[in-house]
């Protein structure tokens, strides 16, 4: 068990809809040196890639690519998910459609954050369905850029997401991949990594597309 999978077992609350709650240590209040250790662990699994940004999502992304940046000694861009005053110029957009929380998010980045020239590194605190993280993947192929990585702090393991981007063939790698939750219980059960790395490797159990129940993503840009 490494230390996130132990912070997640002493301090994380299994409630019943198979709902994680890390919000004591993680995406509401945060144990900047968890987040440290967790961007060290980042840097190791991603070394050698020429990233020169962080790419992530408002709001729970926020703390842990910024503390991971730290590491890597790059910018992070975060994406927002509506238009607001402080946004001008040229963007590109994602919309993401998700079914099962019945809700569209339009994920924004100024065109001037991303170029062809960026090697990218996506962070973010959870991985599910995946929706939210093939926006992003969507803005990056849209700049021109590069996604070298995928960096999660916890992947459901027992959720297509994860399933879904191993086979587009990107490095994704989760910090702790949860296989099955019982609420009643409170038991966790934990993926076994070898060596932490998954190096792009398919997964051919798992299905190639988001199929429509889950959700639907759609890029493009705006003036």
């Amino acid at each position: 068990m490494n230390f996130l999978e132990e912070r997640i077992v002493r301090d994380g609350v299994v409630k019943e809809g198979n709902v994680l709650k890390v919000d004591s240590f993680l995406n509401h209040q945060m144990d900047i040196g968890l987040l440290n250790e967790m961007g060290a662990e980042f840097k190791r699994r991603f070394a050698g890639k020429p990233i020169n940004k962080i790419l992530t999502i408002e709001a729970s992304g926020i703390g842990i690519a910024c503390i991971a940046a730290q590491h890597f000694n790059v910018p992070v861009v975060f994406a927002k998910k509506s238009q607001s005053i402080n946004l001008d110029g040229e963007m590109y957009v994602a919309e993401v459609e998700s079914f099962t929380h019945k809700c569209i998010n339009h994920v924004i980045v100024a065109k001037k954050f991303l170029t062809p020239e960026d090697h990218v590194l996506i962070i973010d605190d959870f991985l599910a369905n995946g929706c939210a993280l093939q926006g992003l993947i969507q803005i990056v192929q849209s700049a021109g850029a590069t996604v070298e990585g995928i960096g999660i702090a916890i992947e459901k393991g027992f959720q297509s997401g994860g399933r879904i981007i191993r086979n587009l063939g990107f490095q994704l790698e989760s910090l702790a991949i949860v296989d099955g939750m019982d609420a009643a219980s409170g038991h966790i059960e934990f993926r076994p990594q070898k060596d932490c790395g998954q190096n792009g490797e398919k997964d051919k159990t798992a299905d190639r597309v988001i199929k429509p129940e889950d959700c639907v993503c759609r890029s493009a840009t705006l003036d």
